[in-house]
């Protein structure tokens, strides 16, 4: 299968790329490059022993979208490209919607005209808002408990997509509602390298563990969780790309409009992470209590089931595994900066 991965220099892109050559597809990354680096397409090649191809676009950029459906055949689309940062949402709402809003909208459009009828969407468990029960279930109520723009850019973004196949039952759009990827490829090649300071855990206690940064900071230490601190379900990224690889699958033999956890079911705190993260690298970790984020919830995990059941996939490594896999990924670019 010919597949396009909007943000496919990224993070989750990238070894989404990985796992899906690995099975045979031929991929295309697409990428503005404002939050990743081309370097990521050298590292695929000798991870995979093959060169995708890589556009460098935005996906407002229709014509452009559009050409590169055409010029590689695209028959399906992972569409992860999207700023992500829940503070940051806060800070600049209208940035978030015109680049995940808008820009999805012109995916679909560039899609619409191309004939491409399948689209993975990377969403969120951010679309559930503050839990009323865990673990989250895909009936959970989306929407209306959403507590940042991120997350309701994610929410607007899934129902655009119900609309979409309601109209278009030749369509097919999977939304993986992941919960929060972690850790590196075992190579040590691609991993989670954002520019600037992270806004993301793990690549900020990777940074303190290398020396890059002087500490940790922890936002918030008063929740009613194990610890006070933020528990959330930490996924291996790799295992999350093997999900991307079983919904497209999946795609091939059924139409309309799904919503898929993607999380292993357990949870875990800021503090845990940090922990097992100084097993990892060796030595402890400076950190410090600082006041909540804007937009968090106290705790957040999946319940995994129907990912099972509708694509066959689970959650297999551990929180060791992400961990290590995150540390030897900081120590083989220790010495390079973020570009």
């Amino acid at each position: 299968m010919h597949i396009l991965l909007t943000g496919g220099t990224g993070f989750i892109g990238s070894h989404t790329a990985v796992d899906l050559m690995e099975h045979g597809h031929e991929v295309v990354l697409y990428d503005n490059l404002c939050n990743s680096s081309e370097d990521v397409v050298e590292a695929i090649e000798k991870i995979t022993g093959r060169r995708p191809a890589f556009v460098r676009g935005d996906i407002r950029d229709k014509a452009l979208l559009a050409d590169t459906m055409r010029r590689y055949g695209i028959e399906a689309v992972v569409h992860f490209a999207g700023l992500k940062a829940v503070g940051e949402s806060c800070a600049k709402p209208l940035e978030y919607y015109d680049n995940n809003v808008n820009g999805t909208l012109i995916v679909l459009d560039a899609m619409r005209e191309t004939g491409v009828k399948r689209i993975i969407f990377s969403s969120s468990a951010t679309v559930y808002g503050t839990p009323q029960k865990l673990p989250l279930t895909e009936d959970h109520p989306v929407g209306t408990g959403i507590t940042n723009p991120y997350g309701r850019t994610k929410g607007m973004i899934e129902e655009i997509l119900a609309d979409c196949c309601r109209a278009d039952d030749k369509l097919t759009a999977i939304c993986l509602r992941y919960f929060n990827p972690i850790g590196a490829h075992a190579s040590g090649l691609i991993g989670e390298n954002p520019n600037g300071i992270p806004n993301n855990l793990l690549p900020y206690v990777a940074r303190v563990a290398s020396g890059k940064l002087a500490c940790i900071q922890v936002f918030g230490n008063d929740y009613d969780t194990v610890d006070g601190t933020g528990v959330r379900d930490y996924i291996h990224v790799v295992d999350l790309a093997r999900g991307h690889t079983a919904a497209l699958e999946k795609s091939t033999v059924v139409s309309g409009w799904h919503a898929v956890n993607l999380g292993t079911g357990r949870g875990s705190s800021v503090l845990e992470i940090i922990h097992a993260f100084e097993k990892a690298c060796g030595h402890t970790l400076a950190y410090k209590i600082v006041d909540r984020r804007p937009g968090d919830v106290a705790a957040c995990w999946a319940d995994p089931k129907k990912a099972l059941e509708f694509l066959g996939w689970k959650a297999e490594l551990t929180l060791e595994e992400m961990c290590s896999s995150a540390w030897r990924y900081e120590c083989l670019h220790k010495d390079a900066e973020a570009s």
